[in-house]
């Protein structure tokens, strides 16, 4: 039986570049699959100048492809500015790893779209944003599916914690069915005013826990 992966996967594999999480980065996405549980948090450092992706780390946690194409992705991307990252595909990583399994080709659009939710983060949060869409509750409920659920390692979406949204003049409320002191609550209510707080027309986000 021939194995499934390029000599070029199990070497990035083996020895993977950029591993790691920047602190305080300039951007930051986390991107995850139900289709084989991976995900792959991606961070960037940028020169604000320029808008050269100085630095760019990655974590993954999944098979040896969400692996292989984090290292690649941000060996492609280091030293370009943010417009020619954006432009790097997931059939470009694909092709610099000798080709993946079909089964696998999503591991490559994983960590693709990780890079991307970190250069959209950067860009938001500098108001670089030109496509402005209007924060409704489904967009709210789209963003807290990059919030994970440290019990199950799941989003918070799919693990259903999340009992309610509302938006109402650049307010929004998220209510989490978790009690206040729970040892994840805080980490948790963190990470939601991260992700909704750089939206463009947010201007608070209140999360209320149901103890």
């Amino acid at each position: 039986m021939k194995f499934p992966y390029s000599e070029k996967v199990l070497e990035h594999f083996r020895n993977p570049k950029n591993v790691g999480k920047i602190e305080d980065p300039d951007g930051k996405g986390l991107e995850g699959s139900p289709a084989c549980g991976d995900m792959v948090a991606v961070y960037i450092k940028v020169e604000p100048e320029t808008k050269v992706i100085e630095d760019v780390k990655f974590e993954s946690y999944g098979c040896a492809s969400n692996i292989a194409t984090g290292s690649v992705i941000t060996e492609l991307a280091k030293g370009k500015t943010l417009e020619e990252a954006k432009k790097i595909t997931w059939k470009q990583a694909s092709e610099e790893l000798g080709g993946l399994p079909p089964i696998k080709a999503h591991c490559s659009v994983l960590a693709v779209e990780g890079l991307r939710a970190a250069i959209r983060d950067y860009e938001e949060k500098h108001g670089l944003v030109t496509e402005r869409e209007e924060t409704t509750p489904e967009v709210v409920r789209r963003r807290l599916k990059h919030v994970m659920n440290p019990l199950t390692g799941l989003d918070i979406i799919r693990t259903e914690i999340i009992l309610k949204t509302t938006v109402e003049d650049g307010v929004v409320r998220v209510v989490v069915d978790l009690p206040s002191d729970h040892q994840f609550a805080s980490a948790i209510k963190e990470d939601i005013i991260e992700k909704l707080g750089a939206l463009w027309d947010v201007k608070q986000v209140e999360v209320v826990f149901t103890e």
